[in-house]
């Protein structure tokens, strides 16, 4: 696969497909990611690490940010905690194989004097209304936001001209910070990244995945739980979001050439696909039953999860 089929393989948008060529065609290139540390490594999680791994190996190089300092000011714990998550969440990208790239504690850049005064001001130039409409999809208690929460933005920004990297990747529901900083970040001397968007994934119940619903795989769920979890997740007819064909193309395929749906011959025998579309194609004509096709990402999730208990073992 090419390098422009790789990075943009699994995506929702890229802003903008030119600048991302012009981009390809250079011979050092930089991007990041940014997670807040979390106690739990899922499925939702694994689809921007998946993008990162496309594009180290489309010569690339990797930054991610474990933003503690974020996670700080989102509500999601005290610096203390958000610190000791951060190591953990590490040594779970790196079971995913999410190796050969550079990690950064998100404190150990962001407070210092000369990365501070940028940030305000950059907050001279943004009014409030527009740092909160760019929380919206991805602050905590958002009825009631804090000016943390107006800060965390404005940093975001900022990590990406301290980090000097040229692109940026994250979740769709990222795209509002990610073109303020396309706006903001050349008023302040530095080019605009090239944003590389992932679609955000349905929980194994069909709706939005969530922590709180514990309709998720983590990556250090034990084999049986995988195969369980999928054996119950919803699974309906049709395959627009669909949890499970959801699996097989962001998780499954990219990681996989081939894969057999192994069932007795009375129900047609095993099959093999080797694309996510000719697995699609097969269910939606109704060739495989939605329970063989739990069986088998339940099968497939676990032996590719296995990576990561075996690496924090």
């Amino acid at each position: 696969m090419d390098a422009y089929s790789l990075v943009t393989r699994n995506t929702v948008e890229v802003v903008t497909d030119d600048e991302l060529k012009s981009l390809l065609q250079k011979p050092r290139k930089r991007v990041y990611a940014g997670y807040e540390p979390s106690g739990e490594i899922h499925l939702g999680h694994m689809v921007t690490v998946n993008k990162l791994m496309d594009m180290r190996d489309a010569g690339f190089e990797v930054v991610v940010l474990l933003a503690d300092l974020h996670a700080f000011l989102n509500r999601k714990g005290t610096m203390e905690q958000v610190r000791e998550l951060a190591d953990y969440n590490r040594r779970c990208f790196e079971g995913l194989g999410l190796t050969n790239v550079e990690y950064v504690l998100g404190s150990e850049v962001q407070l210092n004097p000369e990365y501070e005064l940028m940030v305000l001001r950059l907050s001279q130039q943004i009014t409030l209304n527009r740092a909160t409409r760019s929380m919206d999809e991805v602050g905590r208690q958002m009825d009631a936001p804090t000016v943390s929460q107006m800060i965390y933005p404005i940093m975001q920004m900022m990590d990406i001209a301290t980090l000097k990297v040229d692109a940026a990747v994250g979740g769709i529901d990222q795209r509002k910070i990610h073109m303020l900083a396309r706006e903001y970040l050349p008023s302040a001397g530095f080019a605009a990244p090239v944003c590389i968007h992932t679609p955000i994934l349905n929980g194994l119940d069909g709706k939005k995945m969530s922590s709180s619903s514990g309709n998720y795989i983590s990556v250090a769920d034990t084999a049986e739980t995988i195969e369980k979890k999928c054996q119950k997740a919803f699974c309906p007819p049709e395959c627009e979001e669909n949890p499970i064909l959801q699996i097989f193309q962001y998780h499954i395929f990219p990681r996989t050439e081939k894969i057999e749906v192994k069932r007795p011959e009375k129900f047609g025998g095993d099959r093999e696909f080797s694309s996510y579309q000719d697995i699609e194609d097969a269910y939606r004509r109704g060739e495989i039953h939605p329970l063989d096709l739990k069986k088998t990402a339940g099968r497939y999730m676990a032996e590719i999860l296995s990576c990561v208990r075996d690496y924090m073992q």
